[in-house]
């Protein structure tokens, strides 16, 4: 199976390369007045708006920084109505693949309601990933924000 890595701060991440549908250089992003902080605004897809979420503020509360390595991820999300959405993910050095069983991911220990989107973690000669459930990653507040504009058009 092949993933996507990662950074949020110094730990590495990893999605499944199946959801990831292009990963893009950082590309103008226009704010949303009084958006929630997570939410960086929107960019133009293809003619198309699409939401943009920086991980880094979603998960630890700080920016993510701008960087070379800085990619927009977009990926394929399953909104509430199992309708697949496009979204932009801001994450540091997404640059780089891996090919890796499922089985090679096991339990962190660690269990975290707050953060029901952290997997299962593998070891390579860097260290530990964790596997990062995209459907998991946003709270039903956020997801409502998102989308529900799109829902009613």
């Amino acid at each position: 199976m092949l993933f996507l890595l990662f950074q949020l701060a110094k730990d590495r991440y990893a999605l499944d390369a199946g959801q990831v549908a292009e990963v893009l250089p950082w590309v103008g992003i226009k704010q949303i007045p009084q958006a929630p902080g997570e939410v960086a605004g929107v960019f133009n897809y293809r003619g198309a708006p699409v939401p943009v979420i920086d991980l880094s503020q979603l998960t630890l509360g700080q920016p993510a920084q701008r960087r070379l390595s800085t990619r927009i991820i977009l990926v394929r999300y399953p909104d509430d109505n199992n309708e697949t959405r496009l979204l932009g993910l801001i994450a540091e050095k997404a640059t780089e693949t891996v090919r890796r069983e499922p089985a090679d991911f096991v339990a962190s220990g660690v269990t975290n309601a707050q953060a029901s989107y952290l997997g299962p973690v593998a070891t390579d000669a860097r260290g530990l990933v964790q596997w990062i459930d995209v459907k998991k990653l946003l709270p039903a507040s956020l997801r409502e924000v998102l989308f529900k504009q799109l829902r009613e058009h």
